[in-house]
């Protein structure tokens, strides 16, 4: 965030109520005191989406899931999950595996090196925000 000669500062500009938008600093500026930081926007948005943060989230905590059980996890259609799964696995955050139990298909999903790193960003990321906006509240 770039200072304007005679600018409000934009730790005074976020207590007028009338402060355009961009004079308001983000939480992980207040945190940091930068503008170069990472922002909301910043945010990993393949793993922010609700169904795709349920299945990182998931497989973070479990060796593996079939497709039933994440299906049944998220409360979603098999055609919403198979969307989702196929845009964790094209960035290489989950694996997928296909095998047959008797004469029934059955795919299974494992969390990857790179989905637990992302996931730890994003949790990150997500706690850096936390922490500023309740600071920040007061």
């Amino acid at each position: 965030m770039a200072k304007q000669h005679g600018a409000a500062s934009p730790r005074r500009a976020a207590s007028r109520p009338d402060a355009h938008p961009s004079e308001v600093p983000t939480a992980l500026e207040a945190v940091n005191g930068h503008a170069h930081d990472a922002t909301p926007a910043d945010l990993d948005r393949l793993i922010h989406e609700r169904i795709r943060l349920g299945i990182v989230s998931a497989l973070a905590v479990n060796e593996s899931l079939s497709f039933n059980a994440l299906k049944s996890l998220m409360a979603t259609t098999d055609g919403n999950l198979s969307v989702h799964a196929r845009k964790l696995e094209d960035a290489g955050y989950i694996s997928c595996t296909k095998s047959f139990e008797g004469r029934h298909p059955k795919t299974d999903f494992a969390i990857t090196a790179t989905g637990r790193k992302a996931l730890e960003r994003y949790l990150g990321h997500m706690e850096a925000i936390i922490k500023a906006t309740r600071e920040n509240y007061r």
